[in-house]
């Protein structure tokens, strides 16, 4: 009984471990958030306590002269003059995190758009430093940039570009569009096919499919039945989908795409065929012989 109990407990230590941690990833944004939720509601006190006491506040910009310049300013007058504007006034949108805890000390980087009574001001990302307290996590410094051109003025639609970017990568294959296909690639993406020798990074899949793709149609792979996850700084992202195929059948695709400056790239793609349960036996008697 004692034997079952730790093998019981051993399996439940990974699920237990991830719980922790989206706990203490939760507790590290909660002061981040607060100091926006306070800005937006011209409420000081919130500002003031989502800081430490002596937090530095920086801001990276280009100065007049032309010279790259880290400009110091003050939590006080910054809290202050949280306190002065009219509600929503400041409305700083987040659009990402990206969190690392390691005990007493996390980082947090997130992609921004300022508004400024409604309108457009400036975008960039913030970098926070955070320190566990005795009363929780509190920012301990923080430096943004600001930028003025290519503002996100809506959060992304990230699973709308994931299914834009897939189909089209399905259909360049259909249409023998090589540069389509391998431009939504990673330079070290990976394509797994069927055979187990079928393991390629996306150049030699592109010098071993030169033929394939000579032709009217590459390969022909109908998607259906898709499903896209996102890890937490939503920068990852995994799939799985169906595809109907004219001849192999019903087959899986699943993989990892990275969130790049050029948008949603594959990484990593795994090619399977379906074989039914009842099948296996028969499949295996085929191979063998």
């Amino acid at each position: 009984m004692k034997y079952y109990s730790f093998v019981f407990a051993a399996a439940l230590l990974p699920f237990m471990l991830l719980a922790q941690h989206s706990r203490e990833w939760s507790a590290v944004q909660q002061p981040i958030q607060q100091l926006f939720d306070g800005m937006r509601a011209a409420d000081s006190t919130a500002v003031r306590d989502a800081f430490m006491p002596d937090a530095g506040m920086f801001t990276a910009v280009i100065n007049k002269e032309g010279v790259p310049t880290l400009r110091k300013g003050s939590l006080d007058r910054f809290a202050d003059y949280v306190g002065q504007v009219e509600e929503n006034a400041m409305d700083e949108r987040i659009w990402s995190y990206d969190i690392r805890i390691d005990g007493l000390l996390a980082t947090a980087w997130t992609s921004y758009t300022f508004f400024n009574n409604g309108a457009l001001s400036h975008c960039g990302t913030n970098a926070f430093e955070l320190f566990k307290t005795a009363d929780g996590w509190k920012i301990s410094h923080i430096t943004d940039t600001r930028n003025t051109e290519g503002c996100l003025t809506e959060a992304p639609n990230n699973r709308a570009d994931i299914d834009t970017l897939l189909n089209a990568w399905h259909k360049a294959a259909a249409t023998a569009d090589a540069d389509g296909f391998f431009s939504k690639m990673t330079k070290d993406g990976i394509y797994l096919g069927t055979d187990a020798t079928e393991r390629w990074l996306r150049d030699e899949l592109k010098a071993w499919s030169v033929k394939a793709f000579d032709r009217e149609v590459a390969w022909l792979f109908k998607p259906y039945d898709r499903e896209v996850y996102f890890s937490k700084d939503g920068q990852t992202a995994w799939f799985e989908e169906l595809l109907d195929t004219p001849h192999m059948g019903i087959c899986r695709g699943s993989g990892v795409l990275t969130n790049t400056e050029k948008g949603w790239r594959i990484r990593h793609y795994d090619l399977a065929l379906m074989v039914p349960n009842e099948r296996m036996e028969a499949v295996q008697k085929a191979l063998k012989e």
